[in-house]
């Protein structure tokens, strides 16, 4: 019977870091599906180390909780700070409420999916988000992907399978539950036999590949597993098997 399963590299351009484990799991190592992040300071180093990669999916990861908002702040009152920065995804974690405005964070959405198809020269191959749990920011994804005739891959967090392309996905992100036990080889194999036994499921592993540089260590609350994620998408053993 046939192993189907989709393993993913969320967050180029979050860091440099993040930029150099991506571009080792390309490279090196198996992953072929990649999340962008177009509003951060090292989004352009990251696709310059990645472009060239032949057969590569490529993402619209959509970010209101990490740097500056494209978008001038001040017409985003709900999702930035003072200051002109988007608002931590710990201050969605924590609030009781949906305070993303609908309109506001269309108008952002709009400007990342412009300046990614700015930065590759043509559409994305989908579009989801980044570590956000707003009704508003979904819908307002949603919006703008139907806009665009492009793909949106939702995120159920508590596990169950998504719809996308007609089929099922099912996601798989553990390494944000299971600390310094996590073990990124095991994911995958897991994922794999995971498919023998829901074959109308495809197990996504999402992975956050990347090595810790200073601004992931003050910035980001995930930390160790992803260099153990570049280290499995790397395994020659892993990648044999």
């Amino acid at each position: 019977m046939t192993k189907q399963i989709l393993v993913r590299a969320d967050d180029l351009g979050y860091s440099r870091g993040v930029n150099y484990g991506i571009y080792d799991a390309t490279h090196i190592g198996m992953i072929r599906n990649v999340g962008i992040m177009v509003n951060m300071p090292f989004t352009q180093h990251g696709w310059d180390l990645i472009k060239d990669v032949q057969d590569l999916s490529i993402g619209l990861h959509t970010d209101i909780s990490n740097g500056r908002p494209i978008t001038d702040p001040k017409l985003l009152p709900s999702i930035t700070t003072p200051d002109g920065f988007f608002k931590h995804s710990k201050v969605y974690r924590s609030a009781t409420e949906d305070f993303v405005d609908y309109d506001e964070v269309v108008m952002e959405i709009e400007a990342q999916y412009q300046a990614l198809v700015a930065l590759i020269g043509r559409k994305p191959d989908y579009f989801e988000g980044h570590a956000v749990v707003s009704e508003n920011f979904v819908k307002g994804m949603k919006a703008v992907a139907a806009k665009h005739n492009v793909p949106f891959l939702d995120f159920a967090f508590d596990g169950s399978p998504v719809p996308f392309k007609g089929k099922k996905m099912k996601p798989i992100m553990s390494s944000v539950t299971d600390g310094d036990s996590y073990d990124a080889v095991e994911v995958i194999k897991n994922a794999a036999e995971y498919s023998l036994d829901h074959n109308d499921e495809i197990p996504m592993a999402i992975f956050h590949c990347g090595y810790l540089d200073e601004y992931i260590l003050t910035n980001s609350s995930l930390t160790r597993p992803r260099p153990k994620e570049v280290a499995a998408a790397c395994d020659p053993d892993l990648i044999q098997w």
